[in-house]
C-alpha cells in the first residue's frame, strides 16, 4: 500500500507506516493542482489541516481508501464526497488536546503580560514598565466542554479563576464535576473577563462571537480562539450581528 502525507507532521508517522511495510511519500506544501496530479497513485492520504481534500481531489484519487486527519477538525475534508466514493475519513482526537490546551493557556497568560508587545520593545531597548492583570478571581467562559475545554478549566482554576462554560452535549452534573458551571451562552457573556473557544468550525458556531455578542460581553473582554478562525467574524462591524 503507498501512503501520500500532505502536511507537516511528526517523523514517528513517517517511522511508523515505513516499519508497517507501508510505502510512505512525504509531500509537504503541495498545491491543489499537484495533488490532484499525483493523488491517483495512493491508497491512503494523511493531512493535518492546511490540506484541503475537496470533491475535485477525492474525485481524482481512483485509488484511495481511506484519509487520516492527524488532529480532531475534518472541516478540511469533504466527507459527504469521501463517503460517496467510499473512501473512509477517520481522525485522531485526543492526539493534541494537551498540546492545544496547554497553547490556549499560554495565550491567555501572554495577553494578560502583553508579552508580545513588551518583547518588541524590549528588543529596540525600551524599558517600559506597564501594568498587565491578573488571573485571579477573573471568570472564564469556555464554549466547548470537550477533551480541551477541560483541561483548560482544570488549568485555569489553578489560578484562581472562576470557570463557567457552555456545551450542548455535556451535562451540567458533568460540567459540575470539573468545576466548572453550565450556562446559556446568553447567561454567559456578560460574566466572561474571558472567553476560550474549543468547539468544530459548523453551521452552528460559525461567526458565534460577532458583533452582537461582544455588545453584550464586559468592556475589554479577551477572547482566545485555538480552534477554527471562522468561529469569530473578524469582518462584522460594531452594531451589526
Amino acid at each position: 500500500k503507498k501512503v501520500l502525507i500532505s502536511d507537516k507532521i511528526a517523523d514517528i508517522c513517517v517511522k511508523t507506516f515505513a516499519a508497517n511495510g507501508v510505502e510512505v511519500t512525504y509531500r509537504p506544501g503541495l498545491s491543489k493542482s499537484e495533488l490532484i496530479e499525483i493523488i491517483p497513485e495512493f491508497n491512503g492520504l494523511v493531512v493535518r489541516s492546511a490540506t484541503k481534500v475537496t470533491a475535485e481531489v477525492i474525485k481524482a484519487a481512483t485509488n484511495l481508501e481511506i484519509i487520516g486527519r492527524a488532529g480532531t477538525g475534518t472541516d478540511n475534508i469533504d466527507i459527504p464526497a469521501a463517503s460517496d466514493a467510499g473512501v473512509v475519513v477517520m481522525n485522531t482526537p485526543g492526539g493534541n488536546t494537551n498540546s492545544a490546551a496547554e497553547h490556549t493557556c499560554a495565550l491567555i497568560l501572554s495577553m494578560c503580560r502583553n508579552i508580545p508587545n513588551r518583547h518588541t520593545e524590549l528588543m529596540n531597548g525600551q524599558w517600559n514598565r506597564i501594568n498587565g492583570i491578573e488571573l485571579t478571581g477573573k471568570t472564564i467562559g469556555i464554549i466547548g466542554l470537550g477533551r480541551i475545554g477541560m483541561i483548560v478549566a482544570h488549568r485555569m482554576q489553578a489560578f484562581g479563576m472562576t470557570t463557567i462554560g457552555y456545551d450542548p452535549f455535556v451535562s451540567a452534573e458533568v460540567a459540575a464535576k470539573a468545576g466548572v458551571e453550565a450556562m446559556t451562552l446568553e447567561a454567559m457573556w456578560p460574566l466572561c473577563d474571558f472567553i476560550t473557544l474549543h468547539v468544530p468550525l459548523i453551521p452552528p458556531t460559525k461567526h458565534m462571537i460577532n458583533a452582537g455578542v461582544l455588545e453584550k460581553c464586559k468592556k475589554g473582554v479577551r477572547i482566545v480562539n485555538c480552534s477554527r478562525g471562522g468561529i469569530i467574524d473578524e469582518r462584522s462591524p460594531p452594531g451589526e450581528p
